[in-house]
């Protein structure tokens, strides 16, 4: 699914246009997303918890040369799924 489906399928079961759809998804993915470039958690409940968690830096070889490369220190976003979430997919 894209977000074109996502946006698609959010209308469909909230009986609203595709437009107020959009505006919805975007706000919750835009909240999601200002939160975690704060350094805050979004925990939702039933579903999962977003995170941000720090790459140290490191060095690596670039595998066409062989030459070791500086790897820059990083934050990156964390997803841990819910046991509600866990359960549904299980089924």
């Amino acid at each position: 699914m894209n977000k074109n489906e996502l946006i698609s399928a959010v209308a469909e079961k909230c009986d609203m246009s595709k437009a107020q759809a959009n505006d919805a998804v975007e706000a919750v993915l835009g909240t999601v997303t200002e939160q975690l470039a704060a350094g805050d958690e979004v925990r939702i409940l039933g579903f999962g918890n977003f995170s941000v968690a720090d790459r140290k830096a490191t060095t690596a070889r670039n595998p066409r040369t062989g030459e070791t490369v500086q790897v820059a220190a990083s934050k990156s976003p964390k997803f841990k799924a819910g046991k509600a979430l866990k359960d549904a997919v299980n089924g």
